[in-house]
């Protein structure tokens, strides 16, 4: 109750107002390169197709949808050169917004390093949208070229970009909560999202229309707070290694160490590694049964950590290298499109 109170104490002397002007970071992935998205941008944006089916993917029509990114990425830049970016705590209108984009090495690469000399191949860009200062809170949006969907570049940059939208300032925006709004027909991204710690956490009933269908349907809304959300555990999920030198990463490392020893400690508790003595008080050989006990008990509980934080993959199964496998993703399904449309020319 004590950190509680404290914890709400440090939340009542925490200031609202967020920076006249921001530094964007890069953020490294293993698949991808995250750098801030500018204007001459946009144009690639068209290039790739990233509007296709946008009613499926975010329940905007395409029209829209470009006319929303356009104007994200103007007050990202807007913010990160201090110009009328406004206090972030008053106009929904004039909340913030940061703009990255998502770069990644073309397949002939010979690095083995995705980094800002060898990302060159344009794939999209993710949002920090909606940002609020006085909730501390944000909403989170990926929109990828229509050849670059359902290869794991989301599950690599989202857990990245978090880690700094939750770091303190000012290393990150210091935020307490970060959400994401699903059409109901977006299955496979609500699966994503989930298995990177989101929760639902409500539903808006009819919110979207779809005109391809011609009706409405619902808009599904999850998200996840500061001292819920464990980076290190939603990449090792999918075997994304944690890169320290992007912001807030040390520190979110360090405290998912420190909660994996305190469940350690609980599981421990819970297999009963404790010795009690019999009713004469006899302990004649019982420390090495202890021993072997708490030896045991003390496997286990590693064992059960490791399956909570490793699945669906443990550590043998990761690959650091070109060809692990979320870099093969996809690149079947464009070979087949690739020899498609060869044929139909």
């Amino acid at each position: 109750m004590v950190e509680t109170d404290d914890r709400l104490q440090g939340e009542q002397d925490r200031p609202r107002e967020l920076p006249a002007r921001i530094d964007i970071p890069d953020i490294r992935g293993e698949m991808v390169y995250l750098r801030p998205a500018t204007q001459q941008d946009l144009e690639k944006m068209d290039a790739i197709d990233a509007y296709v089916n946008a009613s499926g993917l975010t329940g905007k029509d395409r029209v829209a949808e470009r006319a929303a990114v356009h104007a994200w990425v103007l007050r990202s830049e807007a913010w990160a050169n201090g110009t009328d970016a406004g206090s972030g705590i008053d106009d929904p209108e004039q909340r913030r917004t940061i703009a990255w984009s998502l770069m990644t090495a073309p397949d002939d690469c010979e690095s083995e390093t995705v980094d800002a000399q060898s990302a060159t191949e344009f794939l999209g860009m993710i949002f920090l949208i909606d940002i609020d200062g006085w909730a501390r809170s944000a909403r989170i949006q990926v929109i990828l070229g229509k050849d670059y969907r359902g290869r794991g570049y989301s599950r690599d940059a989202m857990p990245r970009v978090m880690t700094y939208g939750f770091a303190e300032p000012p290393e990150g925006l210091g935020l307490h909560r970060i959400w994401v709004a699903v059409p109901e027909k977006n299955t496979r991204s609500y699966s994503v999202y989930q298995s990177l710690g989101f929760v639902p956490s409500g539903v808006s009933r009819h919110a979207l229309w779809d005109n391809r269908l011609g009706k409405y349907q619902d808009l599904n809304v999850l998200d996840t707070l500061d001292d819920e959300f464990d980076p290190v555990r939603a990449m090792d999920a999918f075997g994304m290694h944690v890169i320290t030198s992007n912001p807030g990463m040390e520190k979110a490392l360090s405290q998912h160490e420190h909660t994996l020893a305190i469940r350690k400690q609980q599981l421990l508790a819970e297999s009963g590694a404790v010795m009690e003595p019999d009713a004469q008080g006899d302990t004649t050989d019982k420390a090495g049964i202890g021993e072997r006990m708490r030896s045991d008990s003390e496997r286990i509980a590693q064992d059960a950590v490791e399956s909570e934080n490793t699945w669906p993959y443990n550590s043998a199964e990761r690959n650091t290298s070109k060809k692990a496998w979320w870099r093969t993703l996809g690149h079947d399904r464009m070979k087949r499109r690739a020899h498609t449309d060869a044929d139909d020319q």
